[in-house]
């Protein structure tokens, strides 16, 4: 493990950020613009943030304090200003990633998930630049297998992705380690055992976390339940030490009818309740969804709370549930991480009131026929060229904010109609549109919430088409 002899202790990152012990000064959240913070709705509570307020949960097996809010490292910020996830080439901006790390511990973050295949392989390597500078036992490190490709289902190939995760991150152990995305592919157990059994890779996995490199060990699950199914009965062999699952207010009760494939939160939380085995929760926000919310659900929750942003209701059901042992969010910007403190520093609990209020609201999003892409970006590249998230959400976006005109009889086909052919050209490359989609279905088996990608790709080809020609 690296030299830590150059450490920063707490009252020297807190000197240099220039934040006291008890609350960031104005001045440190003057940047805090919600008109460029698309995690928050552009709708970000303002205030100060204590230092010493962020709520934590304990690990029943070590009984290690872990932040309710956990850092996802996915989306680093790049050096042009974008999430490091996007396209292009551009380089993660280490020192944006460093001051934010620091921001984060400072306020009581010790919980930052990465992965071999974030941010297009540079995560890692990033999230252990940033932490190295920071005492080992102030921090816990999450890291994946992520073995996705069949290339890499040799055992020679996952021990060598394993261990070089430990060189990327600077550390001789891993806290948290995961198997990485089980469930995704079209046949979930078949896979699951190619990857992870018929190597043996989970028995060396398993003598590692004997042998304590590994701290903790569980999976992050997408998809078919029966794999889910079949690793909880098997729970006497694998004494898994968390899962990480989808959980979010919508997800809760409604993940079934937005695609048939997924399973709703209520069952995978539940099952874990009976095991006493902790959740990690991932995509809080279904993919920002939940932040990016039609005019009338907005209201609707600005009625209630006006001071607190729309993403912060969604952080806080996350939260909320006793089993809950962290909550990720993947936060590229400084508003983002800052707004998310404002959330767990500390958590208020929904009421038993507030979370029916969130349901009702979650029936009322029902209404709204969006497509449930998460930006994930498994679907990505595309072998011929086209952004398929940026078109779904491109579409997302207009028939959340109304632009999506069923007829030219429509009060705003004109406006919906500039709208949406204009942020579409904007938002993607005539290039990279849907009209290039030949139907090759590359990319469905990849996708964690089974969208019928070409499909929609082609619907939404067709509606453009009948846009620009006025056939509609």
């Amino acid at each position: 493990m690296k030299d830590t002899n150059h450490n920063i202790d707490r009252r020297e990152f807190l000197k240099r950020l220039g934040i006291g012990t008890a609350a960031v000064s104005a001045a440190a959240l003057a940047g805090c613009d919600s008109k460029q913070n698309p995690l928050t709705g552009d709708h970000t509570a303002a205030g100060e943030i204590p230092t010493d307020r962020m709520t934590y949960r304990t690990n029943p097996k070590t009984g290690e304090k872990v932040s309710i809010l956990g850092y996802g490292m996915m989306r680093l910020p790049s050096i042009d200003g974008r999430s490091a996830r996007e396209g292009g080439n551009d380089d993660i901006d280490q020192e944006m990633v460093n001051r934010q790390v620091d921001y984060a511990i400072a306020h009581g973050v010790n919980y930052f998930d990465t992965s071999p295949a974030y941010c297009k392989g540079r995560s890692e390597r990033a999230t252990g630049i940033a932490l190295s500078r920071h005492p080992r036992d102030k921090y816990f490190i999450a890291t994946k297998l992520s073995n996705f490709a069949p290339s890499t289902w040799t055992r020679e190939a996952s021990i060598a992705m394993y261990r070089n995760s430990l060189k990327e991150l600077q550390t001789d152990y891993i806290d948290y380690m995961l198997l990485h995305g089980i469930g995704m592919g079209e046949d979930g157990p078949a896979e699951f055992r190619a990857r992870y059994i018929d190597n043996g890779i989970l028995d060396f996995l398993m003598d590692e976390r004997k042998a304590g490199r590994i701290r903790n060990l569980g999976f992050s699950y997408h998809g078919d339940i029966k794999v889910f199914d079949d690793l909880l009965a098997q729970h006497d062999k694998y004494q898994w030490d968390f899962v990480q699952i989808q959980l979010n207010y919508l997800d809760w009760h409604h993940a079934k009818e937005l695609n048939p494939r997924n399973t709703n939160a209520e069952y995978l939380y539940n099952e874990l309740g009976k095991r006493g085995i902790p959740a990690i929760i991932m995509e809080p926000l279904l993919g920002g969804r939940l932040s990016k919310l039609p005019d009338n659900i907005v209201a609707r929750l600005k009625q209630r709370e006006p001071e607190r942003s729309v993403a912060s209701w969604a952080f806080r059901y996350a939260g909320t549930k006793p089993g809950v042992l962290t909550v990720l969010s993947g936060m590229t910007f400084m508003e983002h991480l800052q707004d998310n403190l404002r959330t767990y520093c500390p958590l208020v609990p929904l009421s038993p009131e507030e979370e029916n209020f969130l349901y009702d609201t979650a029936d009322l999003m029902m209404q709204f026929p969006t497509i449930p892409c998460n930006d994930c970006k498994y679907c990505m590249p595309c072998p011929y060229g086209i952004d398929i998230p940026a078109i779904l959400l491109h579409y997302n976006k207009c028939v959340n904010e109304g632009n999506i005109p069923e007829s030219q009889q429509a009060d705003n086909y004109r406006e919906a109609r500039r709208a949406f052919l204009v942020g579409y050209d904007h938002s993607v490359p005539k290039l990279r549109q849907a009209s290039h989609c030949i139907g090759c279905n590359r990319c469905s088996p990849h996708c964690p919430q089974g969208i019928q990608i070409p499909s929609e790709l082609h619907r939404i080809d067709r509606f453009v088409e009948q846009l620009k020609q006025g056939t509609l």
